[in-house]
């Protein structure tokens, strides 16, 4: 049985703060981390995309073909 519970804010920060999530150093990859977008290892920085998520992954990519094509669409 999987646990649906919402992870606390204690174990969420672990997760960021563990070198074990981080390929490279740079890109998140965290199976049990079900956030779309989580924060960068300095939450002043922004969020990142959780690679391991495959929404965080089809949401990423949705926001850079709008992107594309607007900036396409634009010129």
């Amino acid at each position: 049985m999987e646990n649906d519970k919402e992870p606390s804010e204690e174990t969420k920060e672990r997760w960021i703060k563990d070198p074990n999530n981080w390929i490279w150093g740079i890109f998140y990859y965290n199976p049990e981390d079900k956030r779309i977008f989580p924060p960068k290892k300095i939450k002043e920085f922004g969020w990142t995309t959780n690679f391991a998520n495959p929404n965080s992954v089809f949401v990423l990519l949705a926001i850079m073909a709008v992107l594309i094509t607007l900036g396409r669409y634009l010129n």
